[in-house]
């Protein structure tokens, strides 16, 4: 039998670090998410996450006019050209550097790739549009900036390319020769530029630094009066004249005239209009028109807010700004009056992306793990989505396979919809990390166990926590499980327990994995320890009394097979060993040392022959009366 499977969706996080997009229609968001990129349907309500997979972190992302086409770079300057039809990775290319942003043109013929030195790289992009169907063909180079460079923007003409740095100024560059263009520079700001942002059909621009100070240029040109090189009229010679010139006249030429006669002369001569002048060419120059302070606001109640994220629309002319405290001020321009603000956490560096599309505005959090989608007109959110906001510890699936809770170590618990891939409820009860989770038999109520030393369960259906279960002694619990029925509960704690409702006692080292037989009347119970033994309770009708089944390794986890007959147990030597309950002997044996072994790193933590143990954990056992809630 063959077995093939296909990576279908990425749950738990939603959002890293780097830039967010907007596909062309507005209907889908896509969204770094780590080494993986997802795309969340706003339209359809569902999430799915491409199968491509990066070595390091995505931070710099962008797609083409046509929506075809994605190119994201990854933290070790890796580019990865992606189709969106097929969903693959049609070529790479190694930049060898971190690189700060990229930035399709707006016709589509070129990208633009702004490196962490001051290099930047312009890229013909394969396509009907430019003509070529090899990837990454470089077009031109430009140097100028004595900074890193931050930002890129195209002119609507996809002429003139701006170039944002740290060195306070912005460079504009031409992608072909101009006989009235070619390099410039606008300066005036005191920090970092964040970003830069041509307005629509003109060479007019706005430039905003890292201190919120905004400055609005005017162009002398338009995009019309851009003259190619080749096509400049020519230049006249103009005549010099010197001092020997006066020597050199002909006197027998030379013929005095009274004014009589040059007054007569100057009668017959007719009136012309003057000759347009061929040679005067209008050059670019630009003109700050206003200068104006953002962050003003902000800094009345924190000082130290930064400017983080910037985001334009030209067709609307409303300048988005998102600063550290997490407050995000929406400004009309040229006239920059403000027009609404909003403030989304107390976190520091809370912004990290900004995208704007039509009445949509996506906000990005590397800290909060949160993407947001807000509708600035009527102030709703169009999607609101944040995962777990430090590592996940915990998962389990529900019994129909359509729903899946997470638990992580900040503390909360996750429902997601398998089908959909979005989180629709977080519980939030826990004030430390989540050590295990499960589902009842009915699919009714969800259980986790804390190391908060309390084992909470919630209600699928009300969205509440109704049961909440405490030792009588403060302690961290480990491992949760749930009997077929719903009634029961069992969970291993790190120290010895007085009793809940019964304590199954036994085990010498820490019990990290325990499991209820899935037969309805059974309350059979299998705990694994790291005192390499296998312990079979009847948890109810006997209390104490087990089987006890030695291993030569730490027991890692256990499992029932469904018919409750056998049950498989996994430990740290690589093998998996399965045992029938009612005889407790041995039925098979899975060898998996030597295909563990080519996968496992020389800075791995726990092996077989570094095993970590903590302190002695037995198990508690407590009654759930389901029916009560």
């Amino acid at each position: 039998m063959k077995f093939a499977y296909k990576f279908n969706n990425l749950l738990g996080t939603v959002y890293r670090k780097g830039d967010l997009l907007f596909t062309p229609d507005g209907n889908s968001v896509i969204s770094p998410v780590g080494n993986r990129i997802s795309i969340f349907d706003l339209k359809n309500n569902k999430s799915t996450t491409l199968p491509v997979e990066s070595r390091f972190n995505y931070n710099a992302l962008d797609l083409s006019p046509n929506g075809c086409t994605l190119i994201a770079i990854n933290e070790e300057g890796e580019a990865h050209m992606i189709s969106l039809i097929s969903q693959t990775v049609v070529h790479k290319y190694q930049f060898k550097r971190k690189v700060r942003s990229v930035k399709f043109s707006p016709d589509g013929k070129h990208f633009a790739v702004c490196k962490e030195n001051n290099v930047v790289f312009v890229f013909k992009a394969p396509g009907a549009f430019s003509g070529e169907y090899n990837a990454f063909v470089m077009e031109r180079v430009f140097h100028g900036a004595y900074d890193e460079t931050t930002c890129l923007d195209w002119s609507t003409d996809s002429k003139i390319l701006a170039v944002g740095s740290k060195d306070m100024a912005t460079k504009l560059y031409p992608l072909d020769k101009w006989a009235n263009f070619r390099v410039y520079s606008l300066g005036n700001h005191t920090d970092g530029i964040i970003g830069c942002f041509f307005e629509e059909d003109s060479y007019d621009i706005t430039t905003i630094s890292r201190n919120g100070q905004t400055c609005i240029w005017e162009c002398t040109i338009d995009p019309k009066d851009l003259i190619p090189l080749d096509k400049a009229p020519p230049k006249k010679k103009k005549r010099t004249s010197s001092d020997s010139d006066e020597d050199n006249i002909d006197a027998t030429k030379a013929i005095e005239r009274t004014e009589e006669e040059i007054t007569t002369e100057l009668s017959q001569i007719t009136v012309s209009e003057p000759e347009a002048d061929t040679d005067k060419v209008r050059k670019l120059f630009y003109k700050r028109i206003s200068r104006h302070y953002l962050a003003d606001e902000v800094r009345k109640d924190h000082r130290d807010a930064v400017l983080t994220a910037a985001a334009y629309q030209k067709k609307t002319k409303i300048l988005i700004t998102g600063y550290s405290t997490g407050a995000f001020f929406i400004h009309e321009l040229p006239d920059v009056n403000l027009i609404h603000s909003l403030s989304i956490s107390d976190q520091k560096n809370f912004f990290h992306s900004l995208k704007f599309h039509r009445d949509w505005i996506a906000l990005g959090c590397g800290g909060l793990g949160q993407l947001l989608v807000w509708e600035w007109q009527s102030e709703t959110y169009v999607m609101k989505q944040q995962g777990h906001s430090n590592n996940m510890s915990c998962v389990a699936y529900s019994t129909d396979g359509q729903l899946i809770a997470t638990g992580g170590e900040d503390g909360k618990v996750k429902l997601w919809n398998v089908h959909s891939g979005f989180c629709f409820i977080t519980f939030s009860e826990h004030s430390n990390a989540i050590s295990a989770i499960t589902f009842s038999g009915n699919k009714k109520f969800v259980v986790s166990a804390s190391l908060d030393g309390t084992v909470r369960a919630y209600d699928v259906i009300r969205y509440r926590n109704f049961r909440t279960f405490t030792s009588t002694r403060p302690v961290q619990f480990s491992c949760v499980a749930t009997d077929s029925s719903g009634e029961f509960v069992a969970a291993g704690g790190q120290d010895i327990l007085k009793s809940i409702y019964e304590i199954l006692a036994g085990h010498e080292g820490p019990v990290s994995d325990l499991v209820f037989s899935p037969i309805i009347t059974s309350t059979i119970l299998a705990s694994v320890s790291w005192d390499k033994t296998l312990r079979i309770w009847d948890a109810i009708e006997k209390g104490s009394s087990h089987e006890i089944i030695e291993f030569t390794a730490d027991c890692i986890c256990v499992a029932f097979r469904p018919d409750g007959q056998d049950v498989a147990i996994a430990t740290l030597d690589g093998n998996i060993s399965i045992f029938n309950v009612k005889t407790s002997n041995q039925v098979a044996t899975v060898e998996g040392r030597n295909d563990l072994g080519s996968g496992r790193s020389d800075t791995d933590l726990i092996t077989a022959k570094s095993p970590c143990r903590p302190n002695l954990l037995p198990v508690c056992v407590t009654r759930l009366m389901v029916n009560a809630c």
